[in-house]
């Protein structure tokens, strides 16, 4: 102690004896990581910051991953422009996504929810691979993406980003923030998108993209009081989401209805009440509780030809969170209770499949972390589910590092869910396909809930080449089913079939990464990606239709003056996907036949920024410049109505190259 206050005092010496004149600013800069990647996190959880997400347009949360090796884009359909992800091979609905920890693109959200999250709006993304945490639900199969939004405390007062591009998409979005009082401050989100001209980049007489628009608000309020330990945050929202696609000719007031022309409309409203309130006490650091709230409305009004389509959908979720420790700060644990209400109002063509479902579960969540080189995280959670029934969900996380800059994880654990089959699968309302469901005695459209395991490890490792910083991994993961609802579209062009699993069903992923600092600002991020996903169906097995089994990832990255505020920043990715297993089309007429397999293709990106000052910046870019398009988008164009129409099957871009400008303008 007595040598820490002369130290003291000799620093304290040593900068009085120099006058203000004597002193030169010294300005420390480090350069922000696009993707941060812990090497002390229990589980295998990478973040994507603000700095990756301006690295492309990043309109909506969809956009978000173009550049980020965990997750997979890829079109839904021939005809929504609809972007949809996976994890570990698995579609979205087996990922458990989340805005600040509460359930957010799920039931009837699942087809488009994530393009109702504008780009700017977003501060970070967390990506957990594996099973995620039982505190936030028993859903979660292959992963969580969980997204945080600008916080009022931390934002600026105003921001403005402008984008337009050649496929006539035009977007702008503002933050407007003020603090009202040093514990309380306010931001209002408004976002507004439009596409606004009628493409057909392949001349099959179908737009390559809907016209459309939307407006999305959000109004939040934070209250913090560090004296007291007391945070909250109450948010409001509201979005109106219009889509128009079909023949490039249809009338929606002179043809809908009739067999005139092919069209389609989705018209989605969405409203939505959330609170969160956190207490820390004060006396003890280490414990908190938290209870969070949140309530929306999703209607969703919609047509596919003479397909319609309607669902609404209420809901109420809420999740009460202690946490604490036991004996010391090594072992913690977390426990609580949450409830989650959905009331549907669900009809496909005459048939009504409205319902309530609800549940109410508690959770236990004990960490064990000794602070150097080993954690767990092993949680469990009880559920009773008015149709799933009383079931119990066990997860696991373990992280060791057996060296420096090393690190192995494993994961274990078991999910659950309700197939909402017709939400998750729109895409085939665009087609003549008949719906057939083959089973009748579960309590969800007559089929049982989906149960699967999935467990696996990782391992990842910093080190230098050339004096130059670089980190390599791979992680295995394994997907087993012991149930699931099973979508057909290998026995007949002309029906989707949903039974229960009758069989076997699994996903295999495998996943390299390398990533080097080639120089100074000029980085080099690759990923190579294997699917083995197989299901048995009842015409025999075979891999799981429009999934790649290969897959490469190649990013670079540069930027000037780091040290100045006026830079210029290049971003450049490359995404090849290999053959993937086609639906089966083969007693179609030769000319609507699909082969097997797609052939594999690759997808180039490019952006420029030139930032002028901590305050401007413009940006342009392009999307698929290499030009490459599915070379048939939908099978029986010239006949819509007919028995052989399909617009489902993209396996690959349809609209072909395109470029985009926007700019940045900031108020600090």
């Amino acid at each position: 102690m007595q040598k820490i206050r002369m130290l003291f005092v000799l620093v304290l010496l040593s900068v009085s004896v120099f006058s203000q004149e004597d002193l030169e600013e010294v300005k420390i800069t480090k350069k922000q990581k696009g993707i941060k990647k812990s090497y002390t996190l229990t589980a295998n959880t990478s973040v994507i910051t603000s700095k990756e997400l301006l690295k492309a347009a990043c309109c909506n949360l969809a956009e978000s991953f173009e550049t980020n090796p965990s997750i997979d884009v890829n079109f839904s359909d021939a005809l929504t422009g609809t972007k949809q992800i996976k994890m570990l091979g698995l579609t979205s609905p087996y990922l458990m996504i989340t805005e600040e920890n509460i359930p957010s693109v799920r039931g009837a959200s699942q087809a488009y929810g994530l393009s109702f999250t504008p780009g700017t709006w977003i501060e970070s993304v967390q990506i957990t691979k594996g099973a995620g945490s039982v505190i936030n639900g028993y859903e979660s199969i292959s992963g969580q993406i969980n997204t945080e939004l600008l916080k009022p405390l931390n934002d600026i007062p105003f921001f403005l980003n402008f984008y337009g591009s050649t496929d006539s998409r035009f977007e702008l979005n503002t933050h407007f923030n003020k603090k009202l009082s040093d514990k309380w401050a306010t931001s209002l989100f408004v976002h507004g998108n439009a596409r606004v001209a009628k493409n057909d980049m392949n001349d099959d007489g179908f737009l390559d993209n809907p016209l459309g628009k939307q407006i999305n608000i959000l109004n939040r309020y934070q209250y913090y009081n560090a004296e007291s330990g007391l945070v909250s945050f109450i948010n409001f929202r509201y979005m109106n989401d219009k889509k128009q696609t079909g023949q490039v000719d249809f009338d929606k007031d002179r043809d809908r209805g009739t067999t005139n022309l092919w069209g389609s409309e989705i018209n989605t409203e969405r409203f939505e009440v959330s609170t969160k309130v956190g207490y820390v006490f004060p006396d003890m650091p280490y414990q908190s509780i938290g209870f969070q709230n949140a309530f929306n409305s999703h209607n969703q009004d919609s047509y596919f030809g003479l397909n319609l389509y309607d669902i609404k959908q209420n809901s109420y979720y809420s999740n009460l969170i202690f946490n604490s420790i036991i004996n010391n700060t090594m072992h913690k644990f977390s426990t609580g209770l949450n409830f989650t209400y959905d009331e549907y109002q669900e009809f496909v063509n005459v048939n009504d499949y409205s319902r309530i479902d609800n549940s109410v579960g508690a959770f236990f969540e004990y960490t064990y972390d000794n602070t150097d080189n080993f954690s767990l995280i092993l949680g469990g959670r009880v559920d009773n589910h008015n149709r799933l029934g009383f079931f119990v969900t066990p997860r696991l996380h373990m992280r060791y590092n057996p060296w420096k800059d090393g690190v192995i994880r494993f994961s274990a654990g078991r999910g659950k869910r309700s197939a909402n089959i017709f939400a998750e699968n729109q895409q085939l309302f665009a087609s003549s396909r008949t719906f057939e469901i083959l089973d009748s005695n579960g309590k969800i459209y007559g089929l049982n809930p989906e149960i699967a395991w999935n467990y696996g490890w990782s391992f990842s490792q910093k080190f230098k080449i050339f004096g130059k910083n670089a980190d390599a991994g791979f992680d295995f993961y394994r997907t087993d089913f012991q149930n699931q609802a099973v979508v057909d579209l290998m026995q007949s062009p002309q029906q989707v079939s949903f039974y229960n699993l009758r069989g076997n069903s699994f996903a295999n992923s495998l996943q390299l990464e390398f990533n080097y600092e080639v120089l100074h600002n000029f980085n080099l991020r690759t990923a190579y990606k294997y699917y083995d996903i197989q299901t048995d169906y009842l015409a025999g097995t075979f891999q799981r239709p429009l999934q790649a089994k290969h897959r490469f990832l190649g990013n670079l990255e540069y930027e000037t003056n780091l040290n100045d505020d006026k830079q210029w920043k290049f971003d450049f990715t490359y995404n090849w996907s290999g053959k993937q297993q086609l639906p089966y089309t083969a007693s179609n007429p030769q000319a609507d036949q699909f082969p097997n397999f797609s052939p594999s293709y690759a997808v180039m990106n490019a952006q420029v920024t030139r930032v002028f000052s901590s305050v401007f910046e413009v940006y342009v870019g392009g999307e698929n410049i290499g030009n490459y398009k599915q070379e048939k988008a939908i099978l029986g164009a010239s006949d819509p109505f007919g028995s052989n129409f399909d617009a489902s099957i993209a396996y690959a871009p349809i609209f072909g190259q395109m470029y985009y400008a926007g700019l940045r303008f900031k108020i600090k």
